[in-house]
């Protein structure tokens, strides 16, 4: 006899949720997403690390719904006098991309370029002496950039400054 209202019982309590919830869809994002992108937009080498192998995990993080397209350094060389900045680039795109999706670019706008500039310094490590130094000028440069026109839209600056500049 216990059984037999065992099994009524566990129904109405496995469908309670869906009940108190009808709105909820099975193509939400998950409720930490906020926490997980600013996670991966940090300037730290383990934020960098983490984003680089979700990027090339996407599959397990599709519920999240990120937008992980990317146009790398727009139209600045993505490697420019040789220095492999293109993952950077994307990392920065990542960042405004989502940001801007959010509604919360505006205040996550510095610290996403911040952590690109800490990816770009990041590169100039392996180089020494003058090498370095060109480098580092040229990690400024790009930061300095998206500093100053990330946010403008692309019809209030010259084309060239805006594409190289916002990385979005």
């Amino acid at each position: 006899m216990r059984r037999r209202y065992a099994t009524p019982l566990a129904a109405v309590v496995l469908s309670l949720p869906l009940a108190l919830f009808p709105a909820a869809s099975a193509s939400a994002a998950p409720a930490d997403k906020p926490q997980v992108l600013s996670s991966w937009t940090q300037t730290s080498l383990s934020s960098y690390s983490a984003w680089n192998s979700a990027r090339n995990n996407q599959g397990a993080w599709s519920a999240y719904g990120f937008d992980w397209s990317t146009d790398y350094c727009s139209s600045s060389p993505d490697n420019p006098f040789g220095f492999p900045f293109q993952k950077a680039c994307a990392r920065h795109d990542f960042g405004y991309r989502n940001y801007k999706a959010a509604g919360t670019f505006s205040v996550n706008k510095s610290r996403v370029d911040s952590a690109f500039y800490s990816d770009l310094k990041r590169v100039c490590a392996a180089y020494t002496g003058a090498t370095l130094t060109s480098c580092n000028s040229t990690a400024w440069t790009y930061y300095h950039a998206v500093d100053i026109f990330g946010v403008a839209p692309a019809k209030a600056t010259p084309a060239r400054l805006t594409s190289a500049a916002s990385s979005v």
